[in-house]
């Protein structure tokens, strides 16, 4: 049995195409989910560092349970509790020319909980990274009478973001990966396609055609993922390859620290 006659449902009436747009809106779920989390858990990861009494206390609560919950368990609670005026509202702004998927009141429920709880994970992540660096960095920034906010503007964060990229970049392919939960509330995406694809192709009632069974069918699925996670993960290697060269760019000074640099 070759590759050709194994996948031969592909090439059968729309399969390719329909599965394809499917594909589409996760890539579409997943892009909008991840710029949310980036920037609430970039938000979330000052909130914990900060020195304002209270704040990193009550902004450790939110981390800790969004970041413990399971997201199924997110996704389906919030599709129960969102209440229907926000639905219909969603629906109204929603432009016409926007995907089927992304119309319906129940992206809220979807999207919401991918945010919350990839930006609780990656909130951890970001705050890690800046306390991985020396304290020396803030010390010195301080020293040259820079501001809280100049010195995680200008020293803390541009050295801590680059420390956390592998992490990050891990926990992006995650969440690329947990758009098909959002399946379970009925969002037509890949996997839903998926399975009305093994339903429908080779179905007497329509005239017949070729058989897709569900195992080539949900294999060819996980092949697009493992594209496009691959290329996404290369391309965070690349990035971090060439940040690595431009840094090392002068062999002449080595500079370990801020500290060095005023000195």
């Amino acid at each position: 049995m070759t590759f050709a006659t194994v996948f031969e449902w592909l090439g059968s009436g729309n399969n390719l195409r329909f599965i394809l747009e499917g594909f589409l809106i996760n890539l579409e779920i997943a892009v909008v989910a991840i710029v949310l989390s980036l920037l609430v858990g970039l938000a979330l990861a000052l909130l914990r560092l900060s020195r304002t009494p209270g704040v990193p206390l009550v902004t450790g609560l939110w981390v800790d349970l969004f970041r413990n919950l399971p997201l199924l368990l997110l996704i389906l609670f919030l599709f129960l509790w969102i209440p229907q005026s926000w639905r219909e509202n969603w629906e109204d702004v929603m432009p016409g020319w926007m995907p089927e998927a992304w119309q319906s009141g129940l992206m809220l429920a979807g999207l919401g909980g991918l945010v919350l709880y990839n930006s609780a994970v990656l909130a951890e992540i970001m705050r890690a990274g800046i306390l991985s660096l020396p304290r020396g960095q803030g010390e010195a920034a301080s020293a040259l009478g820079m501001s809280y906010r100049q010195r995680m503007r200008h020293v803390i964060l541009p050295q801590g973001l680059r420390r956390m990229v592998p992490a990050t970049v891990s926990q992006l392919i995650t969440l690329t990966k947990d758009t098909t939960l959002v399946s379970i509330i009925a969002i037509v995406e890949v996997m839903r396609r998926a399975r009305t694809v093994t339903a429908t192709s080779g179905n007497p009632f329509t005239g017949g055609g070729t058989e897709a069974p569900i195992l080539e069918v949900f294999l060819f699925v996980g092949l697009l993922f493992i594209i496009f996670n691959y290329a996404l993960s290369r391309l965070s290697r690349r990035l971090e390859i060439r940040e690595k060269e431009r840094s090392g760019s002068k062999p002449d000074i080595e500079v370990r620290g801020l500290e060095e640099q005023v000195a």
